[in-house]
């Protein structure tokens, strides 16, 4: 009678791996890739209403286009949220991006601060000490 039921179970496990291998036969694997970096330079093109922010790299000969949405995070250096506004051509910015296939995905602008005002002059301090010394005979 054990024996039986073993021969039932083995035949039920059997006929289980037996339907279900099509299934696993059909399944395809996808591997897609994707690649995060950085990169500096300055703003080219940027359209508030767009998708695309252009800037021009040290690294590139060629202006290098980005895509954002509004899940891109556009920050200033301490890492404090900016309005899309302070994004302006010629503005320094550096772009963390991810690569999909041939199209770079801004995730995280980070507007770089600018120096337009001039430096304040440094103070100077001069003291003059007189000392007399007289002398008596």
């Amino acid at each position: 009678m054990i024996r039986a039921i073993r021969q039932c179970g083995a035949a039920a496990l059997i006929t289980a791996a037996l339907s279900l291998s099509p299934l696993a036969f059909a399944q395809e694997a996808v591997t897609q890739t994707t690649t995060s970096t950085s990169s500096d330079g300055t703003i080219t093109e940027f359209s508030p209403t767009g998708d695309t922010v252009v800037m021009k790299t040290e690294t590139s000969a060629e202006p290098v286009r980005y895509s954002y949405s509004k899940s891109t995070t556009i920050v200033d250096q301490n890492g404090d949220p900016v309005d899309v506004s302070v994004i302006k051509t010629g503005v320094p910015v550096q772009v963390y991006y991810d690569r999909d296939g041939d199209r770079m995905i801004a995730r995280k602008i980070v507007v770089q601060r600018t120096t337009t005002e001039p430096a304040e002059p440094s103070t100077v301090i001069k003291k003059t000490t007189t000392t007399t010394t007289t002398s008596s005979q």
